[in-house]
């Protein structure tokens, strides 16, 4: 019997949701940062009543920067699981992109964005 060369079309479609459902939690988490990095729901008095305190200013802008970094990984993961839609549409889903076989099933489940088969990111960190 011959090795499988693509994932069947019911396959793709179960990794469809699966990314589908990874997107929305991940544009929920964006949106939640986003808000956090807007101040939009402080009403303005954040500052009231407050007197100067470096230690705390500093903490708030190191948390400030951490989201930011969150929300900019959040945004690339969001864009390499759309571009796993893509590959899905295409029907080239799944299959690494070095050694041309399939990635396994399981790995996927996990990392649903993953383009290397675990032999290839092995062959990658040598």
């Amino acid at each position: 019997m011959s090795e499988k060369t693509r994932y069947t079309d019911a396959e793709l479609q179960e990794f469809k949701q699966v990314i589908l459902n990874k997107i929305a939690e991940a544009k929920e988490d964006l949106d939640l940062l986003n808000s956090e990095l807007s101040h939009k729901d402080d009403h303005g008095t954040d500052d009231t009543g407050r007197t100067f305190n470096m230690m705390e200013d500093g903490a708030e802008t190191f948390a400030r920067e951490m989201n930011a970094q969150k929300a900019s990984r959040t945004e690339k993961f969001i864009k390499a699981l759309e571009n796993a839609l893509i590959r899905i549409e295409n029907k080239t889903y799944g299959v690494c992109r070095v050694t041309g076989k399939l990635i396994n099933k399981k790995r996927l489940l996990l990392v649903p964005h993953a383009t290397l088969s675990i032999e290839a990111k092995n062959m990658q960190d040598n």
